[in-house]
């Protein structure tokens, strides 16, 4: 018997839970490395679970690329909030 897929709001709660995490993470190495404003605001706006504009998230999603070239954040963390941006974005 085939098991049964996980509803869309629990995945979505678990990328919540995950994003939450990852910005807490990242503002524990922030305030140990002595960071960058802009990225803790960044974080923290990706962390609250708000709707935010695609505009604003593709913008989001731009600082993050900024932030791997310039080696602030590592490939994992990378890939976990590019991940949860992008699927904020909704397509109409």
């Amino acid at each position: 018997m085939a098991s049964q897929r996980s509803s869309f709001s629990k995945l979505q709660r678990e990328r919540d839970k995950q994003a939450k995490a990852t910005a807490k993470r990242e503002k524990r190495q922030d305030r140990s490395k002595g960071g960058d404003e802009e990225v803790e605001t960044e974080l923290d706006v990706v962390g609250d679970g708000s709707e935010i504009s695609p505009g604003d998230l593709l913008k989001m999603v731009e600082t993050l690329h900024r932030d791997f070239e310039d080696k602030k954040i590592d490939l994992e963390t990378f890939e976990e909030k590019k991940t949860e941006l992008l699927g904020r974005i909704r397509v109409d």
